[in-house]
This record gives structure tokens, C-alpha cells and sequence, in this order.
């Protein structure tokens, strides 16, 4: 008797496996895909597209969701979410959707905000596949060149050069000849880039079942049985590489593509996967980095969903029961509802659970418990410069580049930051150059003879916090004094590399972390959203991070969810996604890989035999 009951539970959980697995219609396909057509280069067509503003006529009917931020995880979520059948409204507060993946033109010139350059997304990679997908494949990349990053620490006579190649045994092996006395110290390092790149969907299957098993699987100790991913991912990135090196140069190369958290509260396995993103090649959006949202907005409209911009939403409603079922946006001085049965916020995590949400909920324990999980991270500095001139003529390359002032991140990070308002400007510690310009092929074509460079770092909210109340563009002649100690000591610097720039600006634009708050929206001006530190990626807290909220209907998506960057932001909308569908939807990108995989080898095939 007792044994056919267990089969029975057998059978019956099998089948509720196979079916939350396997049982559901797949969002994606290959028919879906297209081969790209003519670049849209009519700014007017574009802007019906990424700029198209709000009204209530524009809403569709019966709406199946609302999405609420339109970066690139509230995109990929609506997208994936719109080609499962369901109809999709994206809002944005801004101007322009995309978020940190829209461009903004002035003056002639052309900048990307966030994305600069991306990895992993070459012939029939997961990311690609993706793509592909919520842009039917009309999203087209240009490879850079395999030198795709210069590192330089230090300076004047004491400045040490070092440059990244991509390739999957070049990378390592190029960093060997420029560490001769340091090879068993880059191979254990890229062990660790291998688990890491090949087990990290451990830690997000860690997201997708149900909480109570990945937390009796971490807590029992049969998830670090079967890998060391779920240990490595809460292990100092400044403690392990002190354990293969004392060399502290390679220690800067380990951790060089900096996200505002010091080495020693990193987590070596977020620092391994973004040095990994760029091992199959370094990319650039032909057309610039608003393609993204151009097109995975198309795909959006084409499933009977919509975007709109100057849509900024004052509140997620939420009833008697606890469940979020529309919400507030400002039009003017009036306030519109819309109605939906599940609202995903790509807002990030505090902006939604300390302004989005009604007071009353904001206060519950599980809200409050599933913030202090987090903390905001480090504010955004970025520099827009416009030069006369090709970038040939100006010297500029697509290559990026990393700049270190000494060789231990750790301590200048925490000196610089521990630094008063007055100090922090003639004290920059780092900082990153890229010229989008000289990688997009297609630039030439839209901007003639205009060449632009971006400089980015990170800087401390509470430098700027005394102007957080006033007017953007209108903040004062002390504010715009302050901003430019820092841009003029960041452009010196940059003008040490490419000195022809100096004489050719002719267009310069400061962004500090209150630009940022008013144009995308992020709390305390932080480009990457919560701070990723170490806590935020133990294996428990990894689990317990998720998209469902305490509320009922409501989800979180983009950078919160996982990781920071373009990747780690669309991975988090394909996880809010998958969690929407109750429905492992990596499962059917995997299955579209074999399925292309094979295509591929039958072409290989046929060309032998012709």
C-alpha cells in the first residue's frame, strides 16, 4: 500500500517536473527571426519608435502587463513576455527609452550613456540567441578589435601599460608574456573564470526554483557538494588573488573593470565573469547603442504591446489583499490609473519598495527585510566630449581604457571615498575612457567629422547631495564650478593619452549622480543600481534575491536581480520573465542553441560537398 502511494507521489511530481519544464509553449523560435533590413537612419522615424510620449489614447486595451522603466531588463522582459502572448505596456520617465542603453545627440555629436562595450555575443552564444529573439534579429554588432582594452597604472615614469586581447587562448596567453614570472597565477585565475562562466546558471537556477529548496540544498550542503560555484561566489575577489600572487599589478588586472566596489568586498566570481564577457570578442551596436531599445520595442508593438516616455509612475497600486494591480502615472498636474494583473518594476529594488510602493506597504517587515539585503551603490561621474575631426585624425581608437593612479585598488578606493566634498576632485583615483565614435562603423555616415569620447568614475552621492533639490540645468553657478573641478581634472588626464584632443573640443557635457537620478532615474545616481557586494552574492542571499516581491503581482527585473551591465541587466529581465511564465525559459534559448548548433553543421556540410 505505502509503496504505491510513493509511486504514485512519484509519478505525479515527475509529471509536474516535465510540465513546469518542458509543458509550456516557448516564447522564442527560430521562424521569428529575420535577417536585418536597411538601417532606419530618418531621426524622425526613429523618435515615433524610442520617443513616442505619453497619453491614455495610446494605452493599448486589456492590458496583460505593465512594465515600469524602459532599460534594458524592463525591455527584455516586456519583449520575451509580448512573445509569449501577453500585452505589454512599457513606461519611462524619461524622454527617450533604453535607460543606460539610449544615446543622446548635441550639437552634432553622438554619445552612449551605458553601453560602451559588450561580450558574448558572437555566432549561436546564449546572449546572441537572446538578442536575437526579443530584436528578431535586427540587432547587429561590430566586432572591435581583438586589443580591446589598455590598462595603466600608475604615473609619469612609474606608469606600467599592459593591454587585453580577446580569443579564447589568446587572452590568457598574451597576459602570460606580459607576466612572465607570473603564469601558474593566470591559470589558476582563468580556472576560476571557466567555473565561473560555466556554473552561474547554478546560481540563478537558485532564483527559479522554489526558495525553500535552494535554501535546504545550500544549507544541507549538496549545492557546494555538486560545484564549487555556490562557496566561490561569496569569496573575497582580494582575498583569493592574494593567495596566487603577490604581484600587484596582475591583482589590478584581476579586478581593472571596476563597478564601484572595492577588490576586497567584491566577489571574485562577479569579477572572473566580467573579464570571461569579453573572451569570445568585444562588441558595438552598428547604429549605436539605441538600436537596442529601437528594436526591441518594434518587437514589443508588433505583439499588439507599446512604449512610451514622459510617463513617470508616482505609484505601484495595491489593494486591500496585498496585491499590486496597476498603476499612477503623471501627465502634467493630473494623474491617470492603469490597470494590469502583474506589474514588473525595473526601477530598482529602493525605488520601488521606498517610492513606488503605497506608505503602509512600504513599512512591512518583508519589504524591509528584503532592502536591507541591499545597499545603494556609488554614484556615476561621466564626462561627454565632442572633438572636430575623424577619428583617425584625432588619434581616437575603439580600444578602451582603464586608468589607475596606483596598483592597490582597495586602498585608494577607500581613501578616495573616505575624502570631503573639497578634496575629492584633485584626488580621482581611476577612471574609464571610451570613444564610441571609432567603434561604430556607422557613425561616419550620421555624424560626419565629428569624433566623441566618454570619461566615466565613480564618485560619492554626498558630494553633490546639497544640490539634490534643485532644477537640472539650473543648479547654479557653484554646482557647475564644483562638477567641472572634476571634468577638468579627468580631461588633463585623458589629454596625457590622446593629446591632439585639446585643441579640437568644441562640445563638452558633465553628468554627476543627480544627472543621473533626474534623466534615468536611479537613486543616488548609481548607474549599476545596488551596490554588488560581497553580502549581495552569498550563495543564501544570491537565493533569496529574487524576482517575486512580497507583493503579490509585483516583480523586480534588470541589474537588481543579478548583476550589473547590459548582460547582467537583460539577464535579469529573462529571469523576471521566466518567473512571470512560471516557466524556465532558458531551457528553450538552450534548445534554439542545439537546434542552430545543428543548422550550422549542415551548412558546413553541404560547402564540403560542393
Amino acid at each position: 500500500m505505502w509503496l504505491l502511494i510513493f509511486l504514485a507521489w512519484l509519478v505525479i511530481w515527475a509529471a509536474g517536473t516535465y510540465w513546469y519544464l518542458f509543458g509550456k509553449p516557448s516564447p522564442f523560435s527560430l521562424e521569428s527571426v529575420r535577417p536585418p533590413g536597411p538601417r532606419e537612419f530618418d531621426q524622425k522615424k526613429r523618435d515615433r519608435v524610442i520617443k513616442q510620449g505619453f497619453s491614455v489614447d495610446k494605452v493599448p486595451q486589456n492590458l496583460d502587463v505593465i512594465v515600469v522603466g524602459s532599460g534594458i531588463g524592463g525591455l527584455t522582459v516586456g519583449a520575451t513576455l509580448a512573445k509569449a502572448g501577453q500585452k505589454v505596456l512599457v513606461l519611462e520617465q524619461h524622454d527617450q527609452a533604453g535607460g543606460c542603453c539610449h544615446t543622446y545627440i548635441e550639437k552634432g555629436f553622438e554619445f552612449d550613456v551605458g553601453l560602451h562595450y559588450i561580450g558574448q555575443v558572437h555566432e549561436n552564444s546564449l546572449l546572441r540567441i537572446a538578442f536575437d529573439q526579443i530584436t528578431e534579429g535586427q540587432l547587429e554588432f561590430q566586432e572591435l578589435d581583438k586589443h580591446f582594452d589598455t590598462i595603466q597604472i600608475g604615473l609619469g615614469e612609474e606608469k606600467h601599460e599592459y593591454t587585453i586581447f580577446t580569443g579564447k587562448t589568446e587572452m590568457e596567453a598574451h597576459l602570460k608574456k606580459q607576466f612572465p614570472d607570473d603564469t601558474a597565477a593566470i591559470e589558476a585565475f582563468f580556472k576560476i573564470m571557466k567555473v565561473s562562466a560555466k556554473k552561474t546558471h547554478y546560481l540563478a537556477t537558485l532564483k527559479l526554483i522554489p526558495q525553500w529548496v535552494s535554501l535546504f540544498l545550500l544549507k544541507t550542503g549538496i549545492a557546494q557538494f555538486m560545484s564549487p560555484i555556490f562557496d566561490l561566489s561569496g569569496t573575497s575577489a582580494t582575498a583569493l588573488v592574494n593567495t596566487l600572487t603577490n604581484n600587484k599589478d596582475l591583482h589590478v588586472i584581476f579586478s581593472y573593470l571596476f563597478y564601484g566596489v572595492p577588490p576586497k568586498d567584491s566577489s571574485i566570481v562577479i569579477n572572473a565573469l566580467l573579464i570571461h564577457h569579453y573572451k569570445r570578442g568585444a562588441y558595438y551596436p552598428k547604429g549605436g547603442a539605441s538600436e537596442i531599445a529601437f528594436h526591441i520595442i518594434r518587437t514589443i508593438q508588433k505583439h499588439g504591446g507599446n512604449c512610451l516616455v514622459r510617463a513617470p509612475v508616482t505609484q505601484v497600486l495595491v489593494n486591500q489583499k496585498g496585491e499590486a494591480y496597476g498603476v499612477k502615472v503623471r501627465k502634467g498636474k493630473e494623474e491617470h490609473e492603469l490597470h494590469a494583473p502583474v506589474i514588473v518594476s525595473n526601477c530598482g529594488i529602493f525605488t520601488t519598495f521606498q517610492k513606488l510602493l503605497p506608505p503602509e506597504v512600504q513599512v512591512k517587515p518583508d519589504i524591509q527585510e528584503r532592502l536591507n539585503m541591499m545597499k545603494h551603490g556609488r554614484g556615476s561621474f561621466l564626462v561627454f566630449s565632442g572633438f572636430e575631426g575623424t577619428h583617425e585624425e584625432l588619434g581616437l581608437v575603439s580600444t578602451n581604457f582603464w586608468l589607475f593612479k596606483n596598483n592597490d585598488m582597495d586602498r585608494s578606493m577607500e581613501e578616495f571615498f573616505a575624502l570631503g566634498k573639497e578634496d575629492a576632485p584633485e584626488n580621482i583615483p581611476m577612471m574609464f575612457i571610451t570613444m564610441p565614435s571609432a567603434k561604430d562603423p556607422e557613425a561616419k555616415i550620421r555624424h560626419p567629422r565629428k569624433s566623441c569620447m566618454t570619461i566615466l568614475t565613480m564618485v560619492k552621492y554626498e558630494w553633490f547631495e546639497e544640490w539634490t533639490d534643485t532644477t537640472v540645468r539650473k543648479r547654479g553657478d557653484e554646482y557647475h564650478q564644483y562638477k567641472m573641478r572634476f571634468a577638468n581634472k579627468l580631461f588633463e588626464w585623458a589629454c596625457t593619452i590622446f593629446p591632439k584632443i585639446k585643441d579640437k573640443l568644441v562640445f563638452q557635457d558633465v553628468a554627476t549622480p543627480l544627472t543621473n537620478m533626474h534623466y534615468l532615474g536611479s537613486q543616488r545616481g548609481a548607474m549599476y543600481s545596488a551596490e554588488h557586494n560581497l553580502d549581495r552574492f552569498h550563495a543564501e542571499a544570491v537565493a533569496r534575491n529574487r524576482c517575486n516581491t512580497p507583493v503579490k503581482n509585483l516583480y523586480i527585473s534588470g541589474q537588481d536581480v543579478f548583476s550589473c551591465g547590459i548582460a547582467g541587466a537583460l539577464h535579469g529581465g529573462l529571469l523576471c520573465a521566466a518567473t512571470v511564465l512560471d516557466h524556465i525559459i532558458y531551457i528553450d534559448l538552450l534548445l534554439l542553441k542545439k537546434k542552430l548548433k545543428r543548422r550550422k553543421a549542415k551548412e558546413l556540410a553541404s560547402k564540403k560537398l560542393q
